[in-house]
């Protein structure tokens, strides 16, 4: 062991208690001790502040860090104190602060008593600031989160791209940068930014083998949470949501199915987020459900899952979010749920923005697009995507524990070439894949493309199918995406050898996550894929059947279809459960349900059924007060045109809310309004069609049976709503 390595391991015990290295640790630290410029690409979890640490106690002077957050400064300093023992050695400056802390931050450091000053970069900018750094002896700058420097980053902001100009204003010093995610794209960009091109790059693998990726369609995602957060008990995780709202729905629909669950967002005031956050660092509560707000610099070693309820932005904000599961080494799942329709949502938010940041979101949502349809090993697809190759599939992902079914793909992949080849190389996977498929985008006109020969060369498949053959031929390294001119495809040696000479190459059939969408819809009621038991389906029915002789009403308004599928699957043999079911609320529960849930109670016993009260999920309230609101407008003898237009609803959608209330077991009496839009005899014959002639509740059957020219669907609906709380309620 040479003696600098032996110096360095000695400071390391001393200071910090570890006894060796991680990584690219020493390396960094040996550089940056020689006053040269770092450039420091780690994920998260592999140790990145002690590569600046480390060096700021064993030189005279001040190291200044410039960090994003206000939080992790505050822990950062924290933790650097506890392994001192001393208070001055670390501070931060930012607008937390009153006048006499600054004042004792200021003395301490121009005292040299401090080794780390933590600052925002807004309060880098401030005049006064500047004046005071200039007086100081500084060591050297460390960037912290540097992937905010670059507009291609995943957290972008602008005041980060102001930090070379002031740091020469103060006086130049050896700079380290360090992110946990960057693309090559990016890490170009914050060398730039920082005029430090020749630093010299340590960049550790971004492979975690510990981590486990799933994509699954969001489909019954709350039901599918619950089950996996019951299958997971007891364990620490975070869940990501993209908006506000949704964070405080989940949460509490979390918290009333029994699980200890908190909201973090940064529409909450500042004690009660940050008690929170407090509350998962300590182990009060489990599960974490916050906006992308929560975790930059969240020290937890053992998340064990992070689950993403919306798809992400852009593949690096994944990587970072996910990374923080598992940082201890054990075992960390991430889990994504995926709908197209989330992305469309995304790219509707991006309109109205300027056009560079809009084409740079459009790219990225794209990347995020390919990995979460791909039928790739994930690991590949993410570790490719951070310009780094892995040779074998990871084993871990659920593509490489549930292969997709792959095809031979030779002709494809030679036609892709050629149109590229063809077309001049000059464009992106997405206006390939449309001009392959037929599509003529306004891009595709402007370049008169639409015009050429070539154009719709492989129309009998779609654009996604050629995104997805562009995706793997990149794994392959057949073509290469250009990191300047970002995402312009061209060919690569080894593509331009393919096409002169094709071999046989095996791709993944993509997923279709629509069809899943498709297939869930088709399903029954709200079970959606789940099956029912048909024999106890069958029983209930004949239940039903007997108690709406007996009361002398039709079965359906007893309860529907739907509510005895739901029955025959979740086996719900208390009130309370029974109340969970699709279209049973308390009023129909408490009205009809004893008998239902006695026969279930049997059934289970008789048949030692194992009741899968896992997937019984209870729902929150409804909140939004809209059925209140509803309620107390028939109360008042509203018209129904007037409450529609109080709530900006259309009429349709009002009369749905009507039948919801009036299904789950609420009397509404709207004859009031009845009497004014439909003359009695219309009435009566409408209502004795429910109660004598009608098989089923459906409107079709109802308007084929009495004609349509004689009534509207409104007219059906509307007397269906007056049968039923009548007759049923």
């Amino acid at each position: 062991m040479n003696k600098k390595h032996k110096e360095l391991s000695v400071e390391l015990k001393h200071h910090f208690g570890f006894n060796t290295f991680k990584g690219n640790q020493e390396a960094v630290i040996q550089n940056l001790l020689k006053k040269n410029d770092t450039f420091v690409l780690m994920p998260t979890g592999g140790g990145k502040s002690l590569c600046y640490q480390l060096p700021a106690m064993l030189e005279e002077g001040t190291a200044i860090v410039i960090s994003p957050l206000i939080a992790l400064m505050k822990n950062q300093v924290d933790a650097v104190r506890s392994f001192a023992g001393d208070d001055g050695v670390a501070h931060f400056l930012n607008s937390s602060l009153n006048k006499s802390e600054m004042a004792r931050v200021r003395e301490d450091v121009l005292n040299g008593k401090t080794r780390l000053l933590y600052v925002a970069p807004e309060s880098l900018t401030k005049e006064e600031n500047v004046a005071f750094l200039k007086k100081a002896k500084i060591q050297f700058y460390a960037i912290d989160e540097a992937h905010c420097i670059s507009e291609w980053g995943h957290d972008f902001r602008p005041e980060y791209r102001r930090i070379k100009p002031i740091v020469e204003s103060i006086g130049r010093a050896p700079i380290i940068a360090l992110t946990a995610t960057a693309t090559p794209k990016v890490q170009h960009d914050i060398q730039k930014n920082l005029g430090m091109l020749e630093a010299k790059v340590y960049k550790s693998s971004f492979r975690r083998d510990n981590l486990y990726y799933e994509v699954r369609p969001k489909v019954n995602i709350n039901k599918q949470i619950i089950k996996f957060l019951r299958d997971n008990e007891g364990k620490s995780g975070i869940i990501y949501c993209l908006s506000r709202k949704k964070v405080e729905e989940l949460a509490e629909t979390l918290c009333v199915n029994g699980f200890k669950a908190l909201a973090y967002h940064a529409g909450m005031d500042a004690a009660t987020r940050s008690g929170n956050q407090d509350k998962f660092l300590m182990e009060d509560v489990d599960v974490i459900v916050a906006t992308i707000a929560f975790g930059m610099g969240i020290d937890k070693p053992d998340v064990r899952f992070v689950i993403h309820y919306d798809i992400p932005k852009s593949l690096e904000s994944y990587y970072q979010e996910t990374g923080r599961a598992g940082r201890d080494g054990g075992e960390g799942k991430c889990i994504a749920f995926y709908d197209y329709k989330d992305i469309q949502k995304l790219e509707k938010f991006m309109q109205g923005k300027p056009v560079a940041e809009q084409e740079i979101g459009a790219q990225l949502l794209n990347e995020v697009v390919s990995y979460s349809e791909s039928g790739v090993c994930r690991v590949q697809l993410l570790l490719n995507y951070f310009g780094e190759t892995l040779n074998e599939p990871c084993g871990n992902c659920d593509n490489c524990l549930n292969p997709k079914d792959t095809f031979e793909a030779k002709e494809h992949v030679t036609m892709v070439l050629d149109t590229i080849e063809k077309i001049k190389e000059n464009f992106k996977a997405d206006y390939i894949a449309n001009f392959m498929a037929g599509v003529a985008t306004s891009a595709i006109k402007s370049y008169k493309h639409h015009k050429s020969p070539m154009f719709g060369v492989g129309e009998e498949f779609d654009a996604r199918f050629w995104n997805g053959i562009i995706r793997q031929a990149l794994i392959r390294k057949l073509l290469y995406k250009s990191i300047e001119n970002y995402g312009i495809l061209s060919l690569t040696e080894k593509g331009e050898e393919f096409i002169q000479k094709p071999y046989s190459l095996t791709f993944f059939k993509e997923h279709n996550f629509d069809e899943a969408e498709e297939e869930n819809e088709a399903g029954s009621g709200a079970s959606g894929s789940e099956s029912s038991d048909p024999t106890l389906f069958k029983m209930l029915k004949d239940l039903r059947k007997k108690i709406a002789k007996k009361k002398n009403i039709p079965p359906f308004v007893i309860f529907q279809d739907p509510s005895l599928q739901d029955m025959s699957i979740h086996y719900p043999i208390s009130m309370e459960e029974l109340q969970n079911i699709t279209g049973v609320g308390q009023g129909k529960a408490k009205r009809y349900g004893k008998d239902f849930i006695e026969l279930i109670k049997r059934y289970v016993d008789e048949n030692e059924i194992e009741r899968p009260n896992d997937m019984v999920v209870k729902s929150v309230v409804n909140k939004s007060g809209l059925k209140v609101y509803i309620i107390q407008s028939i109360d008042r003898k509203l018209s129904l045109e007037d409450i529609a237009a109080a709530k900006n609803m259309e009429m349709g959608d009002l009369l749905k809310e009507i039948e919801a209330i009036v299904y789950s077991g609420t009397k509404l009496n709207i004859g009031y309004y009845i009497d004014e839009v439909i003359d009695e005899e219309h009435q009566d014959e409408l209502y004795a069609y429910f109660l004598e002639d009608a098989e089923n509740e459906s409107i079709e059957a109802a308007l084929t049976e009495l004609g349509e020219d004689e009534y509207t669907e409104e007219d059906v609906r509307l007397m269906r709503v007056k049968f039923f709380s009548e007759m049923g309620n």
